[in-house]
Formats: C-alpha cells, sequence, structure tokens
C-alpha cells in the first residue's frame, strides 16, 4: 500500500470529472482499510467506491480510501434460496452476471446499473420494480472511529426510497466491505411489471423469460436510452422521482392534466421527473460543455471537460424551472461533494 499525493480522480468518477486527491490509497482486504484508518486517525478522510453517484465539483483536501475488495461466494443455501457474499469492491454489473449465470434470481431487473456493490444499500439502488431491500440480508463494515467491524441487517438499514441509514444516521461513520443477498433458487419471482420489459420482451417474441432474458432486455432498454459513462461522462439518474400526496397532486393535476404519474399508495403519488424535465423544455439542452442526454431527460452529461460545478448548476436551473412551472421540487439523487 502506497498513499499517492495530488492524485488525478477524474478516472475515478463516471462523469469524468477532472479533480485531484490531496492524498489516495487503494485497499483490497479489510485488514488493510482497518490499518490505513488507524494510522490516519488525525486526517479528513474520503471514501470513494466506484464513483457512480457522485458529482465532484471541488478537488478532495483528504485522504482518498478507494475501496478495491474483490471476491464474490456462496455462504449459505437450501433447497430454494441462495445466500451469496459480494465483497463492496465488486462491479454490481458484473455481480449481476454472475447470478445469473448460476441461475440464482433477484438482481436481474437491476442490470447494468452502474457502481460497485458496496454502494448498493447506500442508495438502495432499484430499477424496472426491484429495489436491493427485496434482496438485502446484511452488510458488514468498518467503523471509521474505531476500526470496529459491524455487521447491518436489513432491518437496521432503514431502507427507504433512494434511502438508507448511511445516508442519514451513520452517514461518514461506517465503510460498507461486503453485502449479502438472498436469492432464489427455482420458482423465480419474474417481474415484467414495467411497460418496457414487456415491449422488449414481446418484440423478441418471449413470452415466458428466464433470468437472462429479463436481463438481456433491460440491458436493452437501458443501453437505448442512458449513455455508456465510457464513451459520455454521466451519472446515469442525475433526480429523484418526486413522491406527492395525492392531495397535492390533484390540485397539480388539474392544472396539467397530461401530467403522468404512479400510484405508489393510497396517499402517494410518483411523478416521473424525465417527464417534468422534458415538459420544461430541457431535454438534449446543451450548456458549453454541460449538457441533459438526447435520450433521457433525467441524465446529466459531460461532453467532454464540464466541471462539476458547470454540471451543477445546470441541476439548479432545472430544479428552479420546474418548481416555477410545477411546483413540484425535485431532488438530486446524485451526491454532490
Amino acid at each position: 500500500m502506497e498513499i499517492q499525493h495530488q492524485y488525478s480522480l477524474k478516472n475515478h468518477n463516471t462523469f469524468g470529472i477532472e479533480a485531484k486527491a490531496k492524498q489516495f490509497i487503494a485497499v483490497q482486504s479489510v485488514e488493510e482499510l482497518q490499518l490505513i484508518l488507524q494510522q490516519n486517525r488525525a486526517q479528513n478522510i474520503f471514501i470513494l467506491g466506484g464513483g457512480s453517484n457522485m458529482l465532484l465539483t471541488r478537488d478532495i483536501d483528504a485522504l482518498v480510501i478507494h475501496i478495491d475488495l474483490k471476491g464474490k461466494k456462496v455462504i449459505a443455501e437450501d433447497e430454494n434460496f441462495v445466500w451469496v457474499e459480494s465483497q463492496a469492491g465488486e462491479n454490481w454489473h458484473d455481480f449481476v452476471l454472475y447470478t445469473i449465470e448460476n441461475n440464482y434470481g433477484g438482481l436481474e431487473n437491476m442490470s447494468l446499473i452502474p457502481g460497485n456493490v458496496g454502494t448498493t444499500p447506500v442508495q438502495n439502488i432499484g430499477a424496472y420494480g426491484t429495489e436491493i431491500k427485496d434482496t438485502f440480508v446484511s452488510c458488514q463494515a468498518v467503523a471509521i472511529k474505531n476500526q470496529e467491524l459491524k455487521t447491518f441487517t436489513k432491518e437496521e438499514c432503514n431502507f427507504g426510497y433512494r434511502e438508507s441509514i448511511f445516508k442519514n444516521e451513520v452517514k461518514d461513520h461506517y465503510i460498507i466491505t461486503s453485502v449479502v443477498y438472498k436469492l432464489t433458487k427455482k420458482e423465480h419471482k419474474i417481474n415484467v411489471s414495467y411497460g418496457d420489459i414487456i415491449n422488449e420482451l414481446t418484440k423478441n417474441n418471449i413470452s415466458s423469460p428466464t433470468l437472462k432474458e429479463i436481463s438481456n432486455a433491460v440491458i436493452a432498454i437501458r443501453k437505448s436510452k442512458l449513455p455508456d459513462p465510457k464513451e459520455l461522462g454521466n451519472s446515469g439518474s442525475f433526480f429523484k422521482n418526486p413522491i406527492l400526496k395525492k392531495t397535492d397532486f390533484i390540485k397539480i393535476q388539474q392544472q396539467f392534466p397530461e401530467m403522468k404519474f404512479y400510484d405508489i399508495s393510497e396517499t402517494e403519488v410518483k411523478v416521473p421527473a424525465g417527464w417534468l424535465i422534458e415538459q420544461a423544455g430541457f431535454k438534449g439542452k446543451r450548456f458549453g460543455d454541460a449538457g441533459i442526454h438526447k435520450n433521457q431527460a433525467l441524465v446529466l452529461v459531460n461532453y467532454g471537460n464540464a466541471t462539476g460545478q458547470e454540471i451543477l448548476e445546470v441541476s439548479k436551473n432545472i430544479q428552479e424551472t420546474i418548481y416555477k412551472k410545477f411546483g413540484i421540487y425535485i431532488e438530486a439523487e446524485v451526491n454532490v461533494i
């Protein structure tokens, strides 16, 4: 292990933003992580995973610790289920493909989501009707203060829509090192509730899809809508879909009867943020090297040399315009650093 100084983070964030770390080190084991934390107690530290859900607007005046723990294994199984543990530094999509290749069901709808396994519980990531909380069992984490290992159960994680205890109560207190998922071995719960998936399967004449066929459908949909971060800097969906009380939504709907929405409970509805952004005229717009993707209004992109601050300004412009037009505030899903 060697600490590097004034280290470029351009290749460590999917937006491709040029920013420097005052110090940088990659750790490949829990023991290395504990040692680095112990040796640098007096320092400011910044934890870096896959860099897929953050917007760097400045240099990081701290010791950046890159979590590069690798490995995955079955830790238990019975006739119907398998418990799979993955280290935090594993690429998420590669891990999903691994589960599908072994006919383990539950993660296929979340294929091609950028990032690493360790960040999946933080955001409670989700796509096409599934979320991490549906298969999550527990995760192991190292306490930054005293380097002790702690296991967080599903109940302790307080999962919500793109929320968890790691974004709130214990934020900046723990570093996730591994995650355990409970997946099906047979009688998979196939989820094709989203129209896009149904359309993709129908197009390929598939009526009883396998895990692999659902994954392939999701990959095809995501590729048609979302740019590859390796080709065009982005962080996937930049904004959360706003959740409104039905009573408030009905008032807004009277003014905008064409507004799309999804019922999520008897008292709440979800409004697609992408629809709001598109209606506000931002889809495909470009402001220098910062812009909004032409195929998916939820995705802000770096066309080459945009700074994080420039992308942040675009996001604020979108938020303010939508609030003025619809009276709805859309919240960033991406962590702004």
